[in-house]
């Protein structure tokens, strides 16, 4: 992957080069030994009209692979430009849970002509998975798998794994059900291979085995396969009827998907699907205005006690200097503890009846990191800002108010941030939106409140 990222730039020359003289027998043999998904990346760095071509280039089982990888944009321009013969042997090499992917990507005229031009087995197919929810086990699982009965030998299985392996996405596990398609066990195919040619498949069979059902979330699937190490998970109904299968290349596009969304909506933006360069201004304004719009609002609150307490400022205007140090630090002390806490949510690390625990755990960072930053920030005010700086201001009780709200700020401050998030999953909540954002706007109008009562207390203002 290193080298090519290396020789990308050299590589899209090269095939614009080919292009440009006709060269396609070279350009077919220049392709033909790179990864799909490296050609994918090529195809993007590419003119759009040189895509059909280059594609109808590429033999037939890797040009379907490579169609997987492509963003859906670059899906829709070729099948626009594919003929009915040409996008009907694209939809044959597909796996189906791929050949889902791309219908729920495509627009109504184009899914129309994709169904159109499917074989009857794998429209059917398309067409249940369609139906259930997003972001559900059914919606990423695929009906392509071996199955086996209790009562054939390994020889038996062997021939069956032959004679249907070819258009499966996997074979290393078969599944075994009964006649009303239960999943009563499974068999990998290092116990094929090891086992004697007559074992029967119900003697050598695991019994024990980690199922999904088709609502669990995808997410939890994808934690699960993530969190047992296995190949592929396998997906039954509500009468434990096997009916697919979810594989863990799709969970990693479920994992980087769900982080994705995560740290967008941490980030105080709407979550989005397309990559970066190809969102449009508009849609990257909408994702954004709307936290925006709240922040600001919500940020008034700040604004009112600073309002209120005009007169301890007037005061004493040296404490203004150090209003954005104590909410910065407020802040970001808060964000830490909501990242760590949201982690350990996704991971299924930390649960609500962990609360206390977690709780307890803050208390002691927070004093910790309190106590640390108020000594380091005493000897700065007193050091620098007064001996070396020579600021009159600067007194050892200005520098006790700082420090002291430091302390209280930091410690609630951690405690909101570890609070929130368990107390929004609890509710219902995705605790991701619960992160920085809400936790800064909480913590800011805290810490002013709190600076300004170390204002009033120690120096009488």
């Amino acid at each position: 992957m290193f080298e090519f990222e290396n020789e990308r730039s050299e590589l899209v020359e090269k095939i614009e080069e080919f292009i440009r003289r006709k060269q396609y027998a070279a350009l077919r043999d220049l392709l033909s030994p790179i990864e799909a998904a490296d050609i994918a990346l090529l195809m993007e760095n590419l003119p759009e009209e040189d895509l059909p071509l280059l594609f109808r280039l590429l033999p037939k089982g890797l040009a379907a692979a490579v169609f997987v990888e492509l963003d859906s944009d670059e899906q829709e321009l070729l099948i626009q430009g594919f003929s009915n013969t040409e996008l009907k042997e694209v939809l044959d090499e597909l796996y189906l849970d791929d050949a889902v992917d791309i219908v729920e990507e495509m627009p109504a005229n184009v899914v129309k002509r994709i169904l159109k031009h499917s074989d009857p087995d794998m429209r059917k197919s398309i067409n249940e998975i369609l139906k259930y929810p997003d972001d559900s086990a059914g919606s990423i699982m695929t009906t392509e798998f071996v199955d086996l009965k209790t009562s054939m030998t390994v020889e038996d299985a062997f021939k069956r794994i032959r004679r249907t392996g070819p258009d499966k996405e996997t074979i290393n596990i078969c599944y075994v059900i009964a006649d009303n398609r239960n999943l009563i066990g499974l068999v990998t195919i290092r116990t094929l291979l090891l086992a004697e040619e007559d074992a029967v498949i119900g003697d050598i069979m695991e019994t024990s085995i980690v199922s999904v059902t088709t609502l669990d979330d995808q997410e939890d699937v994808a934690g699960t396969l993530n969190k047992y190490d296995f190949l592929a998970l396998p997906v039954v109904d509500t009468e434990n009827r096997l009916v697919g299968i979810v594989t863990v290349d799709d969970a990693m596009d479920v994992l980087q998907y769900e982080a994705t969304e995560d740290i967008e909506k941490m980030a105080a933006i709407l979550p989005s699907d397309k990559p970066y360069l190809k969102t449009s201004v508009y849609d990257m304004f909408k994702a954004r205005i709307v936290w925006l719009l709240l922040l600001m609002i919500s940020a008034t609150f700040t604004g009112q006690i600073i309002a209120r307490f005009e007169n301890a400022l007037a005061a004493a205007t040296i404490l203004t200097a150090y209003i954005p140090m104590l909410m910065d630090t407020g802040g970001n002390a808060g964000s830490q503890s909501a990242v760590t806490v949201i982690r350990g949510i996704s991971l299924n690390e930390i649960e609500f009846k962990d609360i206390f625990q977690v709780i307890w755990k803050e208390i002691r960072v927070s004093v910790l990191c309190g106590v640390a930053l108020a000594s380091a920030n005493f000897i700065k005010l007193i050091l620098i800002d007064q001996l070396l700086f020579r600021n009159p201001s600067v007194t050892p009780l200005v520098a006790l108010v700082v420090c002291c709200t430091l302390v209280v700020t930091v410690f609630t401050s951690k405690l909101v941030g570890c609070m929130l998030p368990l107390l929004a999953k609890k509710v219902g909540f995705d605790p991701a939106v619960m992160a920085s954002p809400l936790i800064t706007t909480i913590v800011d109008a805290t810490s002013l409140l709190i600076y300004f009562q170390f204002a009033s207390l120690i120096l009488h203002i």
